[in-house]
This record gives structure tokens, sequence and C-alpha cells, in this order.
């Protein structure tokens, strides 16, 4: 494959032109509840999971002890395929980008979830061809519903534009992760008196009733008085998924108590909501009454809303982007979980709760499930039973149904029989292995488990394949994507892949920042979270800018990870006890049976007082069995801490390196190339010269990654004119 991407033409927040949108305004009076039209192709329902990996199903031969329950998803794999060795990246952001690209994060240059001090060099690229443009060449309409985290709005030339800029006519959502937990509660209580965001029950030290004040949008509030329910919520957790704060033991007043604060964050329940619709471009206020309630159930009403508007005679590709099972993790509404899954939830929702976290982890998988079956229904792409099971007939609605999720379980929620030391945010098994279920019309045999390997960039390829668009002719430039259609309607298909690849690493910052050290357990420092809240939020320890000085072993303020072990050596000194760094590069490829991973990172020196790189090389054999599947777990390295490789191992070992090696050297570097068509043209100053005067601000055209978009990049064009023809 090249490793150019194909310019789309140029896009700037203020020349966006939002494609015009049937929603709520169709001059057709059919729907998508009608039959589908002959010879239409199919509508692809894509549903993404956030932080749930293959380790949560039973379905896929895992769940531990206690898995989720997931009727909806198991109704669909009954009907469909269940691929049982799919590979996301590490983390959040590089597998979406991978899946509406089809490109490996060392192309987009996402390689870690998007912060807000991210350049738009590691957001997706809006020159780049994405699955909503791929299938606009066949006639859809796409929409996507929930958590975006492709790029922006910072640092980003198209603002909260994004999603439009990137080719999705109609998208609501969220622009990234769920904020913090608000532990008072909207006002009503002190920091931290309510860890989970809500008033819980009296008896774990709540209130039995209250008055809930519920924003009108308007400057004002309505009022309602709410009791808990013996065996059910909480007052407090009824008038939050209602979108309000309850005061509690107080009865209704006029208007609410001015303790009361509905510009507060609360996780899963208060966040800005993002439009980009018709001409419609907006950022929604906290205050804003669709910017309030359970995150899953407006990901899936605004889904349901746009499907039903869609003519019969209209394909669709609706992706529903779940906030679920992200941290921080929190309380669903109860009749989300029928399983009774909640009954056991505790009112203590801190790191201080682990088993808590872990069942608080299965009622938001479990209410994941219940919210995709409701859409299902709803959208007449299934069915109920007389006794409420679904019954999903994949011709019924010409639907292909995708369900996978972005990356491995999160650390502490990770299911027995796996590792949760090396889960979300490592290139081993636990981390990057994930569930795929592919449901539509065209599959044979129905019900398989699919053992070959796939990789989530494989789904660009898939999409377009269902669309009958010829990727060839509409990507010419290649992708990393492998086909996976056929799959479906072969049974007996040999491997399509002799490889699969992931990868992770560092985001580009300005001026070569990181972000700052987040100490995890007390042994372990990550890169990963993006601020000291999503450190919090995941059970860390902030050593970065605005650290805590002198508390939870907080020695100082530093910018390395390295440098916390330089901490507290200074502090320790012949007691020193140094924590593990975690990998600012890490990446992994795998045949059938073998896996190579690679891992470096930054460690203090004692002899030079200093960071220095390390490099750690590791080789496994891996495998899908059930109950207890072969891992990359410490101890089962072939290489270490001796060699014990038989001949045959070796040559696996030469080959899976001879391929990465391959692979990695396929990504050629093109100074001045903004658009990335591999070639710096006339087109790359007149696009610099548009951003320059514009925006000014963080652009594909930084080529310094000092943040500007300045005459430091447009000298960096003009020496490279004409260079990289591909």
């Amino acid at each position: 494959m090249q490793s150019r991407i194909l310019t789309t033409g140029t896009l700037l927040a203020a020349t966006l032109v939002l494609a015009s949108c049937k929603f709520g305004g169709s001059s057709s009076s059919s729907s998508s509840d009608g039959p589908p039209q002959a010879g239409q192709p199919p509508n692809i329902l894509f549903v993404i999971m956030d932080d749930v990996g293959i380790d949560q199903f039973e379905s896929f031969g895992y769940g531990g002890m206690k898995p989720p329950s997931v009727p909806s998803i198991d109704a669909l794999a009954d009907n469909g395929l269940r691929f049982r060795n799919a590979w996301a990246m590490p983390e959040c952001s590089p597998s979406r980008a991978s899946f509406m690209t089809g490109l490996y994060p060392m192309r987009t240059n996402i390689q870690q979830a998007i912060g807000p001090n991210d350049l738009a060099n590691s957001h997706v690229s809006p020159y780049v061809m994405t699955v909503p443009k791929v299938l606009a060449a066949a006639g859809y309409e796409s929409g996507l519903f929930g958590k975006f985290h492709l790029g922006g709005p910072e640092n980003n030339p198209a603002g909260i534009a994004a999603p439009a800029a990137l080719g999705w006519e109609h998208f609501k959502g969220w622009g990234g992760l769920p904020a913090s937990i608000d532990t008072t509660a909207g006002g009503v209580g002190e920091e931290g008196q309510y860890s989970c965001g809500f008033v819980p029950h009296a008896a774990q030290g709540g209130a039995h009733f209250g008055a809930c004040y519920i924003p009108t949008g308007d400057g004002g509030a309505s009022c309602s008085e709410i009791t808990g329910q013996p065996g059910g919520d909480s007052a407090g957790l009824q008038c939050l998924t209602q979108g309000g704060v309850l005061v509690p033991e107080q009865n209704c007043e006029s208007t609410p108590p001015a303790y009361v604060n509905f510009e507060r964050e609360n996780a899963h329940y208060v966040s800005r909501l993002l439009v980009n619709w018709e001409d419609d471009v907006q950022e929604l206020s906290l205050s804003d009454p669709r910017s309030r309630g359970y995150r899953a159930t407006i990901e899936v009403d605004t889904t349901i809303d746009w499907i039903k508007s869609q003519p019969a005679d209209q394909p669709w590709m609706a992706t529903l982007s779940f906030s679920s099972a992200h941290t921080p993790l929190q309380h669903p509404p109860r009749s989300l979980v029928p399983s009774g899954a909640a009954d056991i939830l505790t009112a203590d929702c801190s790191s201080a709760a682990p088993l808590n976290q872990r069942n608080v982890m299965d009622t938001m998988v479990e209410a994941l499930d219940t919210e995709l079956g409701r859409l299902l229904v709803e959208t007449g792409i299934a069915s109920r039973g007389d006794d409420g099971s679904l019954i999903y007939d994949p011709a019924a609605s010409n639907t292909v149904v995708v369900v996978v999720g972005d990356n491995g379980s999160f650390g502490p929620t990770v299911k027995l029989g796996f590792d949760p030391g090396r889960a979300k945010g490592t290139a081993y098994q636990t981390g990057v292995w994930v569930p795929l279920v592919v449901s539509g019309p065209m599959v044979e045999q129905p019900s398989r488990n699919v053992e070959h390997m796939v990789n989530v960039v494989d789904l660009f390829s898939f999409f377009a394949d269902v669309a009958g668009v010829d990727l060839e002719q509409t990507v010419p430039e290649g992708t990393d994507a492998e086909e996976m259609y056929s799959y479906l309607t072969e049974p007996d298909r040999d491997s399509v892949r002799e490889f699969n690849f992931t990868q992770g690493g560092l985001n580009i910052l300005a001026n070569d920042a990181v972000n700052g050290p987040c100490v995890f357990n007390g042994n372990f420092c990550s890169h990963t979270p993006m601020s000291a809240q999503v450190c919090a939020d995941n059970n860390g320890v902030w050593w970065g800018q605005g650290a805590n000085v002198g508390e939870n072993g907080v020695l100082k303020e530093v910018d390395h990870c390295w440098q916390v072990n330089q901490a507290l050596y200074e502090d320790q000194g012949g007691d020193y006890q140094p924590i593990e760094m975690g990998p600012t590069v890490y990446m992994a490829i795998r045949d059938d049976e073998y896996k190579l991973v690679l891992n470096e990172s930054m460690d203090y020196d004692i002899a030079t007082d200093s960071g220095v790189l390390v490099k750690t090389r590791e080789f496994y054999r891996v495998d899908q069995a059930v109950p207890q599947p072969a891992l990359d777990g410490e101890g089962d390295d072939l290489l270490n801490p001796e060699p014990r490789l038989s001949p045959a191992e070796e040559q696996r070992l030469a080959e899976l390196e001879y391929q990465l090696e391959l692979l990695l050297a396929s990504q050629k570097a093109c100074p001045g190339d903004g658009n990335g068509d591999g070639v710096v043209d006339q087109e790359d100053i007149d696009n610099h010269s548009r951003l320059a005067s514009q925006w000014g601000g963080s652009s594909l055209y930084d080529f310094n990654h000092d943040g500007l978009t300045d005459a430091q990049d447009l000298a960096i064009i003009q020496a490279n004119l004409g260079a990289c023809p591909q």
C-alpha cells in the first residue's frame, strides 16, 4: 500500500458548507420503517462500545465468573458472525481513526486518545477519505451519534464543526471523554460528598426524597418532588436521569436554592452536546435540557430519530458511538439493567471501592445492551417476542449491523482469565483484543465463530463492500484495510490476513511536549491520561503541572515519567524503589500462533542523572482457547530471561520482525505535504495561505509543530516543492 492520503479539498470552519439533511424536513413521507427497496444496497448500523474488551463476553467464550448480560448483542451474534480474533488499537482515538480511514496510527499520527493539547497534526485530517465520504459515492447519508473523539474542537481549524469536516452530514454527541463525576451532585453537597454524582438512598448517606429541579433552557427550572424507590433508584438518581438536581429532604419552591448549580459537568449524565446538523453547528450549554440525561439513552434516542427520518429509498449508515463503559464509571438507571445486577451496587464510586467499580462496569455494559435492543426494535430492525426476547431477522430490514469494541477493557474492570496489568493502553492481548459481531442479510450459516485474524482497519473495506463502492477507484492511494466481506458469504474461507498489527504511542503536542506523568497503584507511570482530571478519573495520581506537591508521595511537579523515578531517588537514596515506566512507543505484530511485542520507554539512569531510552523485545505464543486463552503475560515471554525457541519458532520470530520492518518502512515522510496527496505543490501553498490568513493556529500545515500556521511553515513548503512525487 502507498502511504499518502487522498485530497478532498481544503476546508476551514469559516467556509464549511454542511450537506443538506432530510431529518425533520424531508419532502418524502416514507421512512426507514417501510420495506427496503429492491436492489438498494443495505443500510448499515455501526455500533462502537467504549473500553469493552473481549474478556467481558460469555458468548465469545469468556466473561469471567460474572459476565454482563447482553441479550441484544447475543441475538445479533446468533444471527451473524462472531469474529473471535479481532485486534483494535490500544486506545480509543487511534481505533476510531482506523475504523473511519482504514489507516494505521503511524499514517494519521493519532497514537493515543486525543486530548485538548494535541495539535491538529494528531487529529483526523479533513483531506483524508473517511467512511462517510466513501459511502457518499454510493448515495448513502451518514450520521454519527455519541462520542466523536477524532479531533477538535481545540487546535482544529474546523472547531466544533470537525464531524462535518470529516464527512458526516449529521452529528449529535460529545467531543470526547465523559468529564469527571460531580461529587457535589449539582452543588447540593460538599466536594467529595457524593462520589457517584447523585444523592443516594438515605441508608447510604443520602436522602429518601427531595425536590428535583430541572433546567428549562430559558434560565428557569421546573420542579417535582421525588421519592426513592424501594429496591430501585434513589430519588437523586431518578432526578439526575431526568436531567435535574435533587435538593435532599426539601419540597419544591418557586426557584431553586442559590447553591443549585446546573453548570457542572457530571460524567455520563451532564455534558455539553455538540450539534452539526444542516446549518446548525453549535455547542449547547450544560443547562440546556438536551445536554442532560443518561448519555447512552441520549445517544440512542438521537440515532433512532435520525434512522426513522430516512426515506425508504435512501441508503444510510448510522454510527452509534457509545460513551459506555468509559471511565468515570457511574451507575446507569436501574431500568436499563433488567438482570438485577444493579441491586448490589453501592454509593461509593471511588477507587477505594474496586469491587463496586467492577460491578458498575457490568451494569454499564448491560445498560448499553438494553438501549441497543430498544434501537433495534424501534427502528424495525428487530422485534420482541411474547416473552420479551429480541427477535432479529437480518433480511427483514436490509440492514447490516456491526458491533465492536474500540480497545481492551480498562485494567480494574478486566475479567478473570485476562491480564489487568496489561490491559487498555498496551499492545498486549488484553489491551487490543476486542469483540466484533457482524450480522446482515448476506450472512451464510449464521451463529458462526470466525477464528481468522481481522483488524479494525478492515472495517473500512467492509463498509465499502457493503455499499458496493470500488475502493481502488475511490481511494486509489490505498489503505491498510484487508477484505473481510467474504467471511460472511464463504463459511470455509481461508484467512485473508497473514499478519495482524497494532500500535500506540504519544500524540503530537506543541514544541515536543507530552502529557504529564500519571502514576497508577504507586508502581506504574504513564503518559496516556491527557490531564490531571483524566488521571484522577482512572484512579491515578498526577505528577504533572498543577500536582499536589508533597501529597500521595508526589515530591514535585515533573514533565516526564522518568523524572518521577529521579524524584523518588532524590528522596529515597539507598532505599530507592523505582516504579515501572509505561511505554511511549508500543506495537505488536502476530501470525496465527505467535506474537512479537516491541516497547520503548524513557527511564531514569542513576549514573548520568538523566533519562535513558529503554527498548524491549518480547515474543509470545498466543491463541483464542476457551475458557483460558494463551496470553502474553509476564513470565510467558519466550525470549526472557533466556531465549527458549525451537528452530521453527526462531523462523517465525524472524518472519514477524521482517514483516514489521516492511510495514514501518512503508510510511514515508514528506515535509511540506500538508494535504497528504504525496507531493509538495502549489495546492499546498494555497492551502497554507488560506489557513494562515483565516486561522493561524494549529493545522496540518504546522510542520514545525509550534501550534501555529505561519511563515516558518511556508518556508518548509517552498524548500520542498516538487518533492515526494508518487
